[in-house]
């Protein structure tokens, strides 16, 4: 279903100056002291197991002594810059545990563990190259998701912080059958809505594996929420279902308890909450969103055959003539959230004039 879907291997697009200046601005591009290329030299590996005894596809990686110490203490100073002010005062309470590498998928990114020697508490970050759609795909989950997100660009590398929650696939697996039948049908609400957000700005390959599920406790109940965590298909692909989570097989059983808990009516009214909630947050972050998506429609981040493709399939989905005359993938982002800003604004103006 997948190569149906999906290309086998997306390419990485470089990031232009014009994006940088706009990374700049917002405080994203900042100087760190190492390199994506840098992590590459290690030495040796183990494979990491879960604690089923099954590979993960990641694997534990190993430096020569000589150059061990130099990265440790370069992706200590990562952290600071990360999560802090960058000063030195607290490198010499934190320690790095791990140096992962996946072996799967199109980043290949390295997952640092750093942990307090003071109390214990460990956290991840995790070292990618600077590929301009998953650039573009973190900055709009910032702006357009109901979710903050923290993360730094330096030439060709890309620092992004953990996104803690349960892993769809192991969710969906090991905790969705002890669930209430109330957690069942607010979970199923939570993927409509998920569903409905991807389709809108654009984010592909939802895959269960490239989300999380968010187990919040709330008085007498647990409130769950869906995360991407996964920013590499913004915008690149040309079929309009790998931007919608429902079509790929891995969420069948979510798409299942959608049917069977939710009707039409409840359905549809969740959808218009989420295009509702992104029009608001177009609205509310004008300036910054406007200067994102220009950097986009004059950025080359998929090919002419996908553009082509996706406009088609999205004048066919919407009816809206002006996907027909988008030439760009940024154009068609535009396009589809003015639909979506445009919709709300019709909306509220017929309630005020009523």
């Amino acid at each position: 279903m997948e190569q149906k879907l999906m290309s086998k291997k997306k390419p990485s697009f470089p990031i232009n100056q014009r994006f940088n200046r706009y990374l700049a601005k917002y405080n994203r591009n900042t100087m760190i002291p190492v390199f994506y290329e840098d992590l590459l030299r290690f030495s040796g590996s183990i494979v990491v197991y879960d604690q089923h005894e099954e590979d993960t596809f990641w694997v534990r990686c190993y430096y020569p002594d000589h150059e061990r110490l130099e990265i440790d203490e370069s992706l200590k100073k990562v952290y600071t810059i990360l999560h802090s002010d960058g000063s030195d005062d607290s490198l010499e309470f934190l320690n790095i545990d791990a140096i992962d590498y996946c072996t799967f998928g199109n980043s290949k990114p390295f997952r640092v563990k750093v942990r307090n020697i003071l109390n214990d508490s460990f956290t991840y970050f995790y070292v990618k190259t600077a590929d301009a759609s998953r650039v573009y795909g973190l900055e709009f989950e910032h702006l357009l998701s109901p979710h903050r997100i923290n993360f730094l660009v330096y030439k060709e590398t890309l620092i992004e912080e953990h996104i803690a929650g349960i892993p769809g696939d192991v969710f969906i697996e090991d905790h969705l059958p002890t669930c209430s039948e109330r957690e069942q049908t607010q979970i199923a609400k939570q993927f409509v809505k998920f569903n409905e957000r991807c389709t809108v700005r654009l984010l592909g390959d939802m895959r269960s594996y490239n989300y999380v599920v968010i187990p919040t406790h709330d008085f007498d109940h647990v409130q769950y929420k869906i995360r991407a965590i996964d920013f590499d298909q913004q915008c690149y692909e040309g079929n309009l279902k790998v931007y919608r989570p429902q079509f790929f097989k891995e969420n069948y059983k979510m798409v299942k308890l959608v049917s069977e808990k939710l009707q039409e009516s409840s359905i549809e009214q969740y959808r218009k909450e989420e295009r509702s909630l992104l029009a608001k947050r177009i609205i509310n972050t004008k300036s910054r969103y406007k200067e994102l998506i220009r950097c986009m429609i004059n950025d080359h981040v998929s090919t002419g055959d996908k553009v082509k493709n996706l406009r088609q399939d999205l004048y066919k989905y919407t009816n809206d003539v002006k996907f027909k005359r988008a030439s760009t993938m940024g154009q068609i982002l535009r396009t589809a959230l003015d639909f979506v800003k445009r919709n709300y604004e019709d909306v509220n103006m017929k309630r005020l004039l009523s």
